[in-house]
């Protein structure tokens, strides 16, 4: 039976934690086993903050549309409302947007909603 030396996967294997690493400060750039808990952690943090990130954002649009309905004498929950019953189904991203970058077309949203709400 013919010897194996293993040192080519092990290689490939570690090159791989290594490339993952890279930018790690101190030794979990360069030993495998603290890179290898490393990069570990990292995709936990990556994994947890992916979702995260879904909630930040739909938070920060919320923050925005309940600045930009106060001058029309709403707030937040009020202007939902007021979609709602007007049959508006625009999302959260996008009346956040129209808020910042489309100010006529966001009040011409607006005064539906508090249209939808007297009637």
């Amino acid at each position: 039976m013919s010897r194996v030396k293993r040192g080519v996967t092990a290689h490939a294997k570690h090159k791989k934690v290594y490339k993952a690493a890279k930018g790690f400060y101190g030794r979990r750039k360069n030993t495998i086993r603290a890179a290898k808990a490393a990069v570990e952690k990292a995709g936990q943090y990556a994994f947890r903050d992916r979702k995260r990130k879904k909630r930040t954002f739909r938070a920060l649009w919320i923050q925005r549309l309940n600045a930009a309905v106060r001058p029309y004498g709403m707030t937040y929950s009020v202007f939902i409302n007021g979609l709602s019953k007007s049959g508006i189904t625009v999302d959260r991203k996008v009346l956040s947007d129209l808020a910042i970058n489309e100010p006529a077309a966001f009040q011409a949203i607006a005064e539906k909603a508090k249209a939808a709400l007297a009637a």
